[in-house]
């Protein structure tokens, strides 16, 4: 019994232990789920609590939001209502000028026809007024022919004509002696005073006589000089005759070689750029073509200085500069052998004394007398007498009409309409006509050589033409680009039948054509 009993007792002991374990257990879990769904009701309590305040800050906020577009649309429909308000006032304002100007013009058109029917009045009474007036005089005409009649007996037409043919009569006889006695006195008058004002500045001024040649020198300092100017089979003085010009004559004359050239520019050129390169010592093609272009532009600056010293010795001012350049050149021009421009301060200087003998603005008299050969420094390719010619480029370049008028009138190419085409005229011949100051035959020779060069000059491909030896040489250069040697050719052949159609001239003329092609490459 005891054993049954322990045996009992330990098998009842586990398991009360574990039912104990699951009791202890089952309360432990119960309390653990009750502190977790009171955890989950305060998490839950506090949820909703956050949500409700979140959602009232979106409200609050959106709230906010919502005024703000409302504002904004507010002042944007406010600003647009102020802008179209602005321009509806712009309209008006426009619109109420619009028609003050159209009550201006109402106004104008009902004053100019106010005058147009006060006008139209005046002419309606000025026409009855000549009506009448043609009525009066009507009678009056028939009274007059009547009376007539009645005295002569004779008809109308024949009373009429014997009244205008006996007027006629006595009235042409007395005109006619009035005006040859009027004629002679005037001439005499004018004869008389004419003499003593040429007379007087003839006495008054007296100038030397410039004459110059179409030769000049160049003074070598060796002779070994003459062989470096010539150069290897003679393409220096080739080179220099070509970009000058002109003829380089080179004879047993010991230290000197000459220039020959009718233009004297042309000769003062070459004499000027063979001085600097003899005295530079360095003569080749490419140096001579350097030198020519700088003289010649030095040779512009001179003419200009001898413009303005011409200017300053008559006292004149005022000439635009491209007539100043053209009086230059008269420097190195001549007239039969006579210097151009010494020949026209000498007709400025009788003018002006003719002028104030006469009572006519000297000025002006000096003036026409500068300028009045300066269409002889004009090209050849300009068209017309040096007169004319010159009248219509001082036209051109704004000089007085009084002036260019008298120019273009000196030598009667065109009428003058002023006393200083006659001065201008006397003073001329005057000039010319003093012993010594002009050679017909030499001014004859320049005139040829002039017109063998322009002919030449004027065939297609021709780039420049030189007359040489007094115009018994003319040398040509053609264009090697346009012209080949069949087309030189058929120039010189050409050239030749012109020269014998339309120039005179002694002897025969040598026609040179050269065509040259020049090859420049550079080394670096």
């Amino acid at each position: 019994m005891n054993s049954h009993l322990v045996v009992d007792v330990i098998w009842w002991v586990p398991a009360g232990i574990t039912f104990l374990g699951i009791l202890v257990g089952v309360l432990l879990h119960m309390i653990y789920d009750r502190a977790g769904g009171n955890a989950a009701a305060r998490n839950a309590k506090g949820i909703t609590e956050q949500a409700q305040l979140d959602a009232g800050h979106v409200a609050r906020e959106a709230e906010i939001q919502a005024r703000g577009q409302v504002l904004q649309a507010r002042e944007n429909f406010e600003r647009e209502v102020a802008t179209r308000r602005q321009e509806l006032l712009a309209m008006e304002d426009r619109l109420m000028q619009r028609e003050i100007n159209l009550d201006r013009r109402v106004e104008l058109v009902d004053k100019k026809e106010q005058t147009l029917a006060a006008k139209l009045d005046d002419l309606e009474q000025q026409r009855v007024a000549l009506r009448g007036a043609e009525a009066v005089a009507q009678k009056l005409n028939e009274g007059l022919q009547a009376k007539l009649q009645e005295m002569a007996a004779l008809p109308r037409e024949e009373a009429r004509r014997q009244l205008l043919h006996q007027v006629d009569e006595e009235l042409g006889g007395e005109t006619s002696q009035l005006i040859r006695r009027s004629q002679q006195r005037a001439h005499a008058t004018a004869t008389a005073e004419a003499r003593a004002i040429i007379i007087e500045a003839i006495e008054r001024y007296a100038a030397p006589v410039v004459n110059e040649i179409a030769v000049c020198t160049v003074t070598l300092p060796s002779e070994e000089m003459k062989g470096r100017i010539i150069g290897r089979e003679g393409r220096n003085i080739r080179a220099i005759e070509q970009a000058c010009g002109v003829q380089i004559v080179i004879d047993d004359t010991p230290g000197v070689v000459q220039i020959s050239s009718f233009d004297p520019v042309r000769r003062e050129v070459a004499r000027l750029a063979l001085e600097e390169l003899v005295a530079d010592g360095r003569i080749q093609p490419a140096r001579v073509e350097e030198i020519v272009a700088k003289i010649q532009q030095e040779l512009d600056t001179v003419m200009l200085k001898a413009a303005e010293q011409a200017q300053a010795e008559l006292g004149l001012q005022g000439l635009a500069p491209e007539i100043a350049q053209l009086l230059g050149r008269l420097k190195f021009r001549q007239s039969y052998a006579q210097n151009v421009l010494a020949h026209s301060v000498e007709t400025a200087r009788l003018m002006g004394l003719m002028a104030a003998e006469l009572g006519l603005d000297p000025q002006v008299a000096k003036r026409v007398g500068l300028l009045h050969d300066i269409g002889k420094a004009l090209s050849h390719e300009i068209e017309g007498g040096h007169a004319a010619s010159g009248a219509e480029f001082l036209k051109r370049h704004g000089e007085p009409e009084q002036v260019y008028s008298a120019v273009g009138a000196h030598h009667h190419e065109a009428e003058g309409d002023n006393l200083y085409s006659a001065l201008a005229g006397a003073a001329d011949a005057i000039t010319a006509a003093r012993p010594g100051a002009r050679v017909e035959n030499t001014e004859l020779f320049i005139k040829r050589l002039s017109e063998l060069e322009a002919l030449a000059a004027r065939l297609p491909g021709v780039e420049k033409a030189y007359a040489f030896q007094a115009g018994r040489e003319l040398r040509v250069f053609v264009e090697p680009r346009k012209v080949d040697d069949a087309g030189a050719f058929r120039i010189a052949r050409a050239l030749g039948k012109q020269i014998e159609q339309e120039l005179k001239y002694p002897g025969q003329i040598r026609i040179v054509v050269v065509r040259e092609t020049r090859f420049v490459e550079y080394a670096r």
